[in-house]
Formats: C-alpha cells, structure tokens, sequence
C-alpha cells in the first residue's frame, strides 16, 4: 500500500467513525455502494478527487480538513483560507457588519473555530464596560493577546463570577465546547479544550433535559439581574476556510426587564 493511500485510508475511516456512521449508512449518504467504501478503507481502490469530495460532504467533514484529505489522496487543495482583511471577503464583512449592526441593542460576537473573537458590536462593549471593561478583564483571565471568549467564559476572574446559575451553565457550556472540539478533529482545538478543562465540570455522564427549551445566563452584576440566551450561527454555504469557520454569536434578552434595559429604557 503506498504511503498516500495508507494516509488517506487512515483518514477516512477516522471520520467515519468520528461521525459515528457505518460503512453502508456512509455509502448511502455519498449515494456509492458500501463496497467501494469497503475497498477505499483497506485501500484496494484509490479515490478520485471527486470520490474525496463526495465522501467529505457527506460526513460534513470542515473544508480545512477536507484539503487534508485531498493531500492524503495524492491531491492538490481545493479550498482557500483568506484573511477577513483579504479583499475578496469584502461581501463576508459587510454581512458580518450588517448582522452585528441589526443585532443592536443586543450583543453580537464574530468568533473564529478557536473562540476568538474577531468582530463585536456596541452591545458587547456595553456588556464589558458593565463588568469593569474589557481590557481589566482580558488582564485578569491572563492576557495573551488573543481574545478567547470560552477562557473568559469560564475563568474565575472572568464572566463566571457574575453568573448565578453556572452549575447549569457550565455544564452545556462544556458539552457545547466538547462536542465542536470532537466534531471539528482539529487537534489545536482538541489542546485548547485540555487548558480550558480545569474551569470546565469533568464529566461524561449526559445531563437531564432542562424543564425550559434552553437554559438561560442569569447574571448578578452589582445587583443588576439580567437573564440572556445564545443563539451560535454559521455560513451554510462557505466555499472558503475562513468563511467556513466563522460562527456568529448572538445573544437576547430572556425576559422583559432585560430587554428593556438593555434597550435603555430602564
């Protein structure tokens, strides 16, 4: 077996197995014959270019990883990874703004694969200043000049001290962590998760469905109570990296003193 076919044979039954498919539910999904899947795991048959891309779609494999897997069969890249800045994601940021914008008078982050924030809105740097601002906080979590929502989220000395109910929280928020880290087999996420895992709950046991749809962050800032939901959102037709890894983090108030304050209207 030659080495590239050994790599790319190796691959792909990782994902498989990553997305928890067998090999016929993995050939129906790609529309082949399990066969074939069969044959490309023992490395019997090679795969087309086409063949890579059929098979990554199907596992919803990230288009980083699926430039892996093209290298891993012998082929050359067929997604880009540009900069936000990079002129051609020109139409990127401007939905972005626009998104952020229209979110307004509630906060909005633009995170990377890496919770990173790249973008926020003026809702958010109210929603800092509320705690102290944001450059005591980010000095306080261990500045290192990136900007990690999920350290701040958890660090003692971050937004986990104004949280009333971070027993519930923490532990959606881990299994929301987990779950995007196992999904994304990115062993750079797979790391940041370990250096997290001292501020996050150690268990594997699934929790028990909340009464309530979602659960709520109830915050105590001062004796200010407020209540707030996340909803995370993604580009569903990313043709570039960048794009791909983006999510939109959007948060609303979940109940009507929230909103009202933060509406200014209280």
């Amino acid at each position: 077996m030659e080495p590239e076919t050994s790599k790319f044979t190796q691959s792909l039954k990782a994902w498989r197995k990553n997305r928890k498919l067998s090999q016929l539910e993995l050939a129906l999904a790609a529309d082949v014959s399990q066969r074939h899947v069969s044959w490309l795991e023992t490395g019997r048959s090679k795969p087309s270019r086409e063949m890579v891309l059929r098979l990554s779609a199907a596992m919803e494999v990230p288009l980083r990883e699926r430039n892996t897997l093209l290298n891993a069969a012998g082929f050359a890249d067929v997604y880009r990874e540009q900069q936000l800045d990079d002129p051609a994601m020109a139409s990127i940021k401007t939905v972005l703004a626009e998104i952020l914008k229209h979110h307004e008078p509630y906060p909005a982050f633009v995170l990377d694969r890496y919770w990173n924030i790249q973008q926020q809105n003026y809702a958010a740097d109210r929603m800092f200043d509320m705690v102290g601002g944001a450059e005591a906080l980010w000095q306080a979590v261990g500045d290192t000049g990136e900007r990690n929502i999920a350290l701040l989220t958890v660090h003692p000395h971050g937004f986990k001290q104004f949280v009333q109910n971070w027993d519930d929280v923490a532990i959606q928020f881990a299994q929301r962590l987990q779950k995007e880290a196992l999904d994304s087999c990115d062993e750079r996420i797979m790391r940041r998760l370990e250096q997290l895992s001292a501020y996050l709950p150690q268990s594997d046991v699934p929790t028990l469905e909340p009464l309530l749809p979602i659960i709520p962050i109830e915050l105590n800032v001062n004796g200010l109570h407020l209540s707030l939901c996340s909803v995370i959102s993604t580009f569903g037709t990313a043709q570039d990296i960048t794009a791909d890894e983006l999510r939109v983090e959007t948060f609303y108030p979940a109940n009507e003193h929230t909103a009202d304050f933060l509406a200014g209207k209280v």
